[in-house]
């Protein structure tokens, strides 16, 4: 089986079943479709069939910066670091104000998206880039940190709205007020106390909490690894089932 990652331009007005997403700072007359084709051997005349594989748009929700690194809001930028390392995928491209690396995990290829906008803007780079590599909702996945899980407990949901996070909302803004795109939740549990949420979400975890992190930044990987290759499957099912249990405290 023959593999081979493309980038083909097409007119966004083209008639085409993938959505598109309007933002003032997209060019709205022609877009790149990031494809891979595998050539699978007919063994009745020897031609090959080309079989397309829908591309993923893997966005991590964070503020740039050294100040923010390693923070519990930035856990969605170490998500996608974690994939790129894995997936063998170079960060090192600018794109519609985002870090972006392309690449594949299978044969499906993936965009990971680290947007540089800070946290209440990140639907400036989402929004673009969604339009302009022809992503559909579907295959729009946003990682991100929940306070309403436990520290390092993780959860894929399909769709869902934005919880008052500012970053989740300001990405639905800039896909039309869409809700219908899957999240890769990172548990970061809520501030003690009577301590400042902006506080909580700005300070570095402890050392348990960051063997959690580091843990659920493996787990995570894996996860996304199954849903690009399956779907969500029973094996999601399974996965959030696992991980709402597995430090007893949900």
């Amino acid at each position: 089986m023959l593999y081979a990652a493309s980038f083909q331009s097409v007119s966004l007005f083209s008639n085409s079943s993938t959505a598109h997403y309007h933002s003032p700072s997209t060019k709205p007359l022609v877009s790149t479709r990031l494809s891979v084709r595998a050539s699978l051997p007919d063994s009745d005349n020897n031609n090959g069939v080309k079989v397309e594989y829908t591309p993923w748009l893997i966005v991590g929700l964070g503020n740039p910066g050294n100040k923010y690194h390693g923070t519990r809001h930035n856990v969605g930028f170490e998500m996608i670091d974690s994939i790129a390392q894995a997936q063998g995928i170079l960060m090192n491209t600018i794109q519609s104000k985002a870090l972006i690396g392309i690449g594949s995990i299978g044969e499906v290829p993936i965009l990971l998206a680290k947007p540089q906008t800070y946290m209440n803007f990140c639907g400036e780079s989402v929004g673009p880039l969604a339009a302009h590599y022809q992503i559909p909702l579907r295959h729009i996945l946003l990682t991100y940190d929940e306070m309403s899980l436990p520290n390092g407990v993780l959860r894929l949901q399909p769709k869902g709205g934005h919880g008052h996070h500012n970053g989740v909302k300001s990405v639905m803004g800039h896909l039309d007020g869409r809700r219908e795109f899957p999240r890769l939740c990172i548990g970061i549990g809520n501030p003690p106390g009577t301590m400042d949420m902006k506080a909580f979400l700005l300070q570095k975890f402890s050392s348990v909490e960051r063997k959690q992190i580091d843990a659920a930044l493996e787990q995570g990987v894996e996860a996304v690894r199954t849903l690009a290759l399956n779907g969500f499957s029973q094996r999601v099912n399974r996965f959030n089932l696992s991980q709402k249990y597995k430090y007893h405290k949900v």
